[in-house]
């Protein structure tokens, strides 16, 4: 992309930047976290002076379009993925309906024994294996989200099934059950060594923890489920109405 301003054109010199800035952190390199140009560099590059630069670049950083590191530059600020308390649907469709495109890093499937804080929930013993089923995802430039969910015995899950596919649609059509209840708890809390590596973030990292539990149709137990949600990527918004 050609770095350059008008200097004879009436529109101010910042607002120039500003635009130009605008259409240069579209390009993929620099969605993909590539680093803009220092600002030394840039504003000899543009003959304009440092504070005109940071005016333009203040701007995109306010708008929360570009993010600054102290000794280490500036550059795209990653899309917070949202998540509402309403409409509530399975994470693929979330993602869907705002037209991110997931990308699947890490699928394992194994047979456990339940922990009792899931064997209560499924009402089950200690001594009776359960599905569990953990996905790491995220978009196509990076992973910021680490789910490990266990499954009812009932529900007849053999571990062949499609699991890429929306989960609880699959449940559905494969299972006939319908996931119609969640209850969530969330909380925020650091990153252990274990997630860290996962979502490729430090150690010691804040991460947002969401504890799902799902229920079909007749509120039985179906799905125990923990999120662990980059920080950095990752937004929930609750969205109430108050009756009169």
């Amino acid at each position: 992309m050609n770095l350059a301003i008008d200097h004879q054109s009436g529109t101010p010199l910042h607002i120039q930047v500003e635009n130009l800035l605008r259409e240069l952190i579209k390009q993929p390199e620099y969605q993909a976290g590539k680093l803009l140009p220092n600002e030394i560099e840039l504003a000899r590059k543009l003959a304009i002076s440092r504070p005109t630069l940071r005016q333009a670049i203040n701007k995109l950083v306010y708008e929360e379009l570009l993010v600054r590191k102290k000794r280490v530059g500036t550059k795209v600020a990653h899309q917070k993925m949202s998540s509402k308390s309403m409409n509530w649907m399975s994470f693929t469709q979330e993602m869907q309906a705002r037209g991110v495109t997931i990308k699947n890093y890490e699928l394992h499937i194994s047979w456990v024994y339940p922990d009792e804080q899931v064997a209560n929930f499924f009402d089950i013993k200690t001594d009776k294996k359960v599905m569990k089923l953990e996905r790491l995802r995220g978009n196509p430039q990076e992973p910021f989200v680490y789910f490990v969910s266990y499954f009812h015995p009932r529900i007849g899950l053999t571990g062949d099934e499609d699991f890429k596919q929306p989960l609880y649609e699959m449940l559905q059509q494969d299972h006939y059950v319908v996931a119609t209840l969640s209850k969530e708890e969330i909380s925020a809390r650091t990153a252990d060594k274990f997630i860290a590596a996962k979502l490729e973030i430090n150690a010691d990292s804040p991460i947002l923890f969401r504890k799902r539990y799902v229920f079909d149709q007749a509120e039985r137990s179906i799905e125990y489920n923990l999120g662990y949600y980059k920080a950095e990527s990752f937004v929930y918004t609750v969205e109430s109405r108050r009756t009169p």
